[in-house]
């Protein structure tokens, strides 16, 4: 049995992975941590709560004695690290928490993971021999976009946000360890997620509850700012590929080839609601545009030949077909509350 610690598994993308991996592989167990801030939420692992190869732990990824007494205690021999701050809005008017978490939080694991597993630097110890660090992050530490072109691996650094340049750091900071000191590291970023389990400041489940409340659906600026869109499942699949097969110090980008815009989207949720929950006017007449975000990046869109040639990964969900499964669950969330 492989113990691997799973940081941030009560948030959105985190609390999709862990049941979809303890599903598939039999032989691990999962230690999750996490602090529990506004975003997570451990209901969204009521399927996980009687399963003996999981365990939860309510913490701090910034706090080193926890930290290393996880990984003594349960001999920990993986991290995939989901922990960190994500709200584009809040690192604008908070940037302090963005810093610490995603920064400094960073830091603090992969610093333990080299000193647990490791003996100096490229020495592992040998019951940590094929131990490995893998860090997620997102394609918005790459900036923005003309009309044309795609990320890719090679893509400079150009974050635009405080919140994309304390995930651009922390990929430094993870990138240095395999330099460094040899350890078995693995990056990817991915391109926006949607599905279920999102928290409701996202702009998908916004615009699906603000329609469902009767209240304006706020839309920034034009509308016309263009993101790549990945349906989070398909995500989970690829950080499992990276994790089990990628080449050690190597950056995989995953993307959906789903590039929309605002306005795209959210005409589209609510046609899908138009069907599903008629009312007397469609639910379009709740758009309303907004002032923009401040330095809100154009366009997002992410070439991932790299992980579906060299891992076989690919996007089992188009837009259409995940924001339909998506709509349909977020229904059900709401009709229960």
């Amino acid at each position: 049995m492989t113990n691997i610690l799973v940081t941030g598994g009560a948030g959105f993308i985190g609390s999709n992975f862990i049941p979809y991996y303890l599903n598939k592989y039999k032989d691990c167990k999962i230690i999750n941590l996490d602090s529990l801030t506004y975003a997570a939420n451990l209901e969204n692992l009521n399927e996980c709560r009687n399963n003996t190869r999981y365990e939860f732990i309510q913490g701090d990824i910034c706090n080193r004695k926890l930290v290393e007494e996880i990984f003594l205690k349960y001999e920990i021999s993986g991290v995939i690290h989901f922990a960190a701050e994500s709200h584009v809005d809040n690192s604008i008017s908070s940037p302090e928490v963005f810093i610490k978490t995603n920064v400094n939080g960073t830091f603090t694991l992969v610093d333990v993971a080299y000193k647990t597993w490791m003996d100096a630097p490229n020495k592992y110890k040998e019951k940590y021999f094929s131990s490995r660090f893998h860090h997620i992050s997102t394609d918005e530490v790459f900036g923005s976009l003309g009309e044309k072109g795609l990320f890719t691996e090679e893509t400079s650094y150009s974050p635009n946000s405080p919140y994309s340049a304390s995930k651009a750091s922390s990929d430094m900071i993870v990138r240095s360890y395999n330099k460094t000191y040899g350890l078995n590291t693995v990056i990817t970023n991915c391109s926006n997620n949607y599905g279920p389990k999102q928290h409701d400041e996202k702009l998908i489940p916004k615009i699906i509850k603000n329609a469902l409340d009767g209240k304006k659906i706020p839309i920034y600026g034009d509308g016309r700012n263009i993101r790549d869109w990945l349906y989070v499942l398909d995500h989970c699949k690829g950080i499992d590929l990276v994790y089990n097969k990628g080449r050690i110090g190597h950056t995989y980008n995953i993307g959906g080839k789903n590039e929309r815009d605002n306005n795209y989207i959210v005409n589209m949720i609510c046609n899908i609601l138009n069907n599903l929950r008629p009312k007397e006017k469609s639910y379009s007449e709740q758009i309303e545009y907004i002032s923009d975000r401040a330095g809100h990046d154009r366009r997002y869109a992410i070439d991932a030949s790299k992980i579906e040639n060299e891992l076989g990964w690919k996007a089992n969900e188009n837009f259409e077909s995940g924001i339909l499964k998506t709509v349909e669950w977020y229904l059900k969330k709401y009709e229960e509350q």
